[in-house]
């Protein structure tokens, strides 16, 4: 199957497309879903064919001897990003929220001050606050168009009650990929404030081509204070599964970690590690290759027509498949840009403010969809915003 080809998604229990008219008030009939942050792109024929197998089978019992699953997770690391991982490190949650959600559980107490380098993926917010936790957010500088990290800044707002910080690598919703030096900086900054770090990572094998991820892991003098998070579901998409890797290397956080999965009952479903298995494969990363080259070109696509609307720019994109968009110059408030959106290009995106200090002008579009919906959205938004021309 190409993935210009469009799959019908709408009345499949599908939230990106089933549920965008009772958030957005935008109809999947005539709509664009560029929110949810999943692919209309059908899954690898690899994982098709193992859940294919399971149900010629028939049998759909407890999951046993999770060798292979294992296995496939440390030969993907290895090949895929150059990090050397024991099996016996390896946790499965409930997808990465779920996995954020343990961390702030086993790791912190109610009150405590967990960082964020806002603006972030939104969901984190969300549970820290649903635990009775505190949300920090340092401010990332926006200079010339591009997120920094500004330590000195975040240095001065801490006041020692934080304890932990997620740091989200590549960055969701502005596409960084952040460099050697940044990463160090962040394991320093870490060290200063006695934070453990709890690396979301679940984007990084989406990458654009020129950019190379770096595993939070691989950096020097960080592995006492590391909790390493990363998934198959949003590469292969697969995100239906909910099923995400915690890699811990320390012992010592490695068995607090242990301690509260096993007081919460916690197992896998055994469909998501069959999935995954599957995934981490060579097929898989063929397949891998394949659509980011694809996305690739929807967000030079992309990119070109909102930079063309006068007060519109799309950060530049170099890694997820969220493209991240600055309303700021068309001097609108949210309100007007919301309507134009929802109302004239009739686009359900994101909303900028979710996401936290430094959101309030954006919007954020999901382009790992058909080539043709991507042109359709930049025909859209360009007749939209038309006075602006």
């Amino acid at each position: 199957m190409s993935f210009d080809d469009i799959i019908d998604r709408r009345g499949t229990h599908c939230a990106k497309w089933d549920m965008m008219e009772p958030t957005y008030g935008v109809s999947p009939d005539d709509g664009l879903a560029m929110w949810v942050a999943d692919m209309d792109f059908a899954a690898p024929q690899c994982i098709v064919d193992a859940l294919q197998a399971r149900v010629d089978h028939g049998m759909f019992g407890y999951f046993g001897d999770d060798s292979a699953y294992r296995g496939a997770i440390r030969w993907w690391m290895k090949e895929r990003h150059g990090w050397d991982i024991d099996t016996d490190w390896i946790f499965t949650t409930h997808g990465l929220v779920n996995g954020a959600a343990m961390c702030i559980d086993t790791y912190t107490q109610p009150g405590d001050g967990v960082v964020m380098f806002t603006p972030i993926y939104h969901a984190f917010a969300r549970v820290i606050n649903a635990a009775d936790r505190r949300v920090v957010e340092c401010q990332m500088a926006l200079n010339d168009g591009r997120y920094e990290l500004d330590f000195d800044a975040w240095d001065a707002q801490l006041d020692g009650s934080e304890k932990l910080l997620i740091l989200c690598s590549p960055h969701n919703p502005g596409g960084r990929v952040w460099t050697q030096a940044e990463l160090e900086g962040v394991a320093a900054f870490a060290k200063r404030h006695d934070l453990i770090i709890v690396s979301d990572e679940i984007h990084h094998d989406l990458v654009m081509p020129g950019n190379t991820h770096i595993p939070m892991a691989r950096i020097d003098g960080v592995a006492d204070r590391l909790v390493m998070m990363s998934a198959t579901t949003k590469t292969f998409s697969i995100a239906g599964a909910h099923v995400g890797n915690v890699i811990i290397q320390d012992a010592d956080l490695r068995a607090r970690f242990a301690k509260r999965m096993g007081a919460l009952g916690l197992s896998p479903n055994a469909f998501g590690l069959f999935m995954a298995t599957a995934a981490y494969s060579p097929e898989g990363a063929a397949w891998v290759d394949d659509v980011m080259d694809y996305i690739a070109g929807n967000a030079r696509i992309f990119d070109a027509g909102v930079n063309a609307i006068p007060g519109l720019k799309a950060m530049p994109l170099e890694a997820t498949y969220l493209s991240w968009v600055d309303f700021a110059g068309t001097g609108m408030d949210r309100a007007e840009i919301t309507r134009r959106i929802e109302k004239d290009a009739r686009i359900a995106t994101n909303y900028g403010p979710t996401f936290g200090k430094g959101g309030e002008t954006f919007m954020r579009f999901n382009i790992a969809t058909q080539r043709s919906r991507v042109e359709e959205a930049v025909k859209r938004l360009t007749a939209a915003f038309g006075d602006l021309q």
